[in-house]
């Protein structure tokens, strides 16, 4: 939300939606995470990687994630990190937690962690890859770096020698 100053307060004016294209890849963005998250499960412990396999274990997830998005409102900025992101990726792990313990699903506490851990980075990490591919294509430049057509080369500033 941002606010605007009227007669000495804060209005709250409601932020925009984002276009419908957006919310739609962002969600499937969302989804292919968790499903990401159930697959790499299902094979670090040798498992079969079967889609219905990965899907039993992905659906308290996605079901959560679902809820995540609406609780968080993602639909008006589902690429931004802080606020939405964060809120999407809380609300599926502890969403899908509970629905897995609630259907005798394991919570083992290193599962937990792990899950977290990977829901975060994953969840979370998208939209920073998005947020820094933006950044860079509307500045061209990141933390000093410049794009490689621009006329100096991908490269750092260097310091001034003391002198």
């Amino acid at each position: 939300m941002s606010g605007r100053a009227v007669a000495g307060s804060v209005e709250r004016v409601p932020s925009p939606p984002a276009p419908r294209a957006g919310v739609i890849l962002a969600a499937a963005a969302d989804a292919a995470c968790i499903l990401t998250f159930a697959a790499i499960g299902r094979a670090s412990h040798a498992e079969a990687e079967g889609a219905a396999q990965v899907l039993r274990i992905a659906w308290p997830f996605l079901a959560a994630g679902a809820v995540a998005w609406v609780v968080a409102r993602a639909r008006t900025a589902p690429r931004r990190i802080w606020r939405e992101g964060v809120m999407v990726w809380a609300l599926t792990w502890a969403g899908g937690m509970a629905l897995r313990g609630v259907t005798g699903g394991g919570l083992a506490p290193a599962f937990l962690l792990v899950g977290a851990v990977a829901l975060g980075a994953l969840l979370v990490g998208w939209r920073a890859v998005a947020a820094l591919v933006s950044a860079t294509r509307s500045t061209g430049r990141v933390r000093g770096l410049t794009r490689p057509e621009a006329s100096t080369p991908l490269a750092a500033p260097r310091p001034e020698p003391p002198g």
